[in-house]
């Protein structure tokens, strides 16, 4: 049998701790309601141009610049495309490249999808080693078997 005062001191105890664990929900729910703007996703080529990604949707795109598919336009505007070599992005950006941008190298843009399947990039990074690979990038490459020893294999025209 257990006492009425140990028995109130169970259920006190217990209902602090559903408090508690209501307390750290809500906190996780603010703290990713308020993250929500900021969260960019990070898909592959292939997985952008299967069109799993709402037009409008902040997106973090990583791969190989399109060897041939870079152009200057005026204005500082500048076209290329991102491939994973299974399939192939446009981007546009404005503005200066950076000076290790060049075609068959990795970069990564982050932007803007567009109702015509375009990237709007605000940001082009390019790659100078294989930090600024996406993870997913790198296991789609591996996949394909063009990807070895943190290098592009011969066959995906790169280092």
């Amino acid at each position: 049998m257990t006492s009425p005062h140990r028995r109130a001191r169970k259920t006190r105890r217990l209902s602090l701790i559903a408090l508690a664990g209501v307390a750290l929900g809500g906190a996780a729910a603010l703290v990713f309601y308020a993250l929500s703007d900021r969260i960019t996703y990070a898909p592959t080529p292939t997985e952008l141009a299967s069109g799993s990604h709402a037009v409008g949707t902040r997106v973090r795109l990583g791969g190989l610049v399109e060897v041939g598919s870079l152009q200057r336009g005026a204005d500082g505007l500048v076209s290329f495309a991102v491939t994973d070599t299974a399939n192939r992005i446009p981007v546009t950006y404005v503005g200066l490249l950076p000076d290790l941008f060049r075609e068959g190298q990795g970069v990564v843009t982050e932007g803007v999808m567009t109702a015509g399947g375009v990237l709007d990039a605000d940001t082009v990074l390019a790659k100078h080693d294989e930090r600024y690979m996406p993870k997913e990038v790198v296991n789609s490459l591996k996949a394909q078997g063009r990807w070895k020893d943190g290098q592009m294999t011969e066959a995906g025209h790169a280092e």
